[in-house]
């Protein structure tokens, strides 16, 4: 596993380093308020894309884990087509709702005309909540590099060739439409290779039977957490955009950015550690749990903290790249990898509560962090624009991180932190 960590890494890196490019083509060839309207949309469509999956990307590794241990893996073909049903349903109800709002409302609401933005955004939730989730069920299916291939090269790739021939073309204009169909386009042809892989599965194995109401009831609470989880990544934007301009919106996303580069190894490990954290729990096997725990929490710790200390030095220069303009951006990246370094020295916490049948509980915690982090931001952006949302991400980051940390170790006597011995 340490192995699969390292390659998920290496993919993960690649996809990193291909986001940066596209990134820089971005800030440095097109009007910072088109790059702003790019991350206003790319925020809403992680919200409620967030709320569209329904938590069941995440799920599905935890029936993968107990489907797995009960010899029943092929049963995952019936479950995946009812929880596409379930991302149907709910981006079905999304659309009904958004053509029920009058457009000078939402302008209204945020001092700018984004109706447009949400509109289309909302056309594109089915095939993002489809894109999530079958990044995730190839996991699931134990293939793993072709979801980290999905999810971090062709992610960008066909987006970032796209834009290209927009700026060869003289369209930027199009910027938003093109990031919104590169998704119907992924949806499409993962899908697709999924069939193909589950035509491979035999289900004469097939004795369990998980309906509707246990996937959701399953689901839910991982929503709940991952929903909150992805506001308090993106609710920063989302009010900046509010009280400050796109152009600022685009010189902090730059900072957010930079930040979630460095969990690519936390995120990396989970990849690889979470299924069998279900298993080894669905098994009672605690003695591999722990070590599992141990292992992944180093792992973390010797990749992410040196680039931690690297981007903390060159601050100034990494954001200089994407513009003369980006530096403004200096003290909100600092801050924000406050947040990162204690993500890091915690571990595993979100994988292992959601893996163990804690998600409640982790949702729960969630929640409390997220009404930390909008009230803060309310309170900080008006005062002290980019800073004090970077202010409010770390704060709350810091808060769900050493609670869950604090609770699995007096619930489990499991240590997810960094520990020397």
């Amino acid at each position: 596993m340490v192995f699969k960590s390292i390659n998920v890494l290496g993919l993960r890196v690649a996809g990193m380093l291909l986001f940066f490019g596209l990134t820089l083509f971005l800030t440095n060839n097109f009007e910072a308020s088109l790059v702003g309207q790019y991350d206003f949309s790319r925020a809403l469509l992680i919200f409620l894309g967030g709320i569209c999956v329904f938590g069941m990307h995440q799920s599905v590794i935890y029936y993968a884990g107990y489907l797995k241990a009960k010899n029943s893996l092929a049963y995952l073909k019936r479950l995946y087509k009812k929880m596409a049903v379930i991302v149907f349903s709910i981006a079905i109800v999304f659309f009904i709702a958004v053509l029920g709002i009058a457009p000078k409302f939402i302008d209204n609401l945020f001092e700018k005309e984004v109706s447009q933005l949400l509109t289309y955004s909302v056309f594109a939730l089915f095939f993002y909540g489809i894109t999530l989730l079958n990044i995730d069920v190839f996991r699931a299916i134990n293939k793993i590099y072709v979801s980290e291939f999905y999810r971090n090269i062709m992610r960008y790739a066909v987006f970032f060739a796209a834009i290209i021939y927009l700026h060869i073309s003289g369209n930027p204009q199009f910027l938003v439409e093109v990031f919104l169909l590169n998704f119907a386009f992924l949806a499409l042809l993962s899908t697709a290779f999924l069939i193909f892989y589950f035509s491979k599965m035999n289900m004469e194995k097939e004795s369990e039977v998980i309906t509707y109401k246990q996937i959701l009831k399953r689901s839910g609470p991982m929503a709940i957490s991952a929903i909150t989880y992805l506001l308090m990544q993106s609710v920063d934007v989302i009010l900046l955009s509010k009280y400050s301009s796109f152009e600022r919106v685009a010189f902090y996303s730059v900072a957010i950015k930079l930040t979630t580069v460095l969990s690519l190894v936390l995120a990396s490990v989970n990849t690889v550690y979470a299924p069998s954290f279900a298993e080894w729990y669905s098994l009672n096997d605690l003695k591999s749990l722990r070590e599992g725990l141990k292992r992944s929490t180093r792992l973390i710790f010797l990749f992410t903290f040196p680039a931690i200390i690297v981007v903390l030095v060159f601050s100034k220069k990494i954001l200089g790249f994407f513009g003369p303009d980006y530096i403004e951006a200096r003290w909100a990246l600092i801050i924000l990898l406050v947040g990162q370094a204690v993500n890091a020295l915690c571990g595993s916490v979100g994988v292992y509560m959601n893996m163990t049948g804690k998600q409640v509980i982790f949702q729960r915690i969630l929640v409390t962090a997220f009404s930390i982090n909008i009230v803060l931001n309310l309170v900080l952006i008006p005062i002290y624009d980019l800073l004090g949302a970077a202010i409010a991400t770390t704060i709350s980051t810091v808060f769900w991180n050493l609670v869950t940390t604090a609770y699995i170790y007096r619930k489990d006597k499991m240590i997810t932190f960094l520990t020397i011995k």
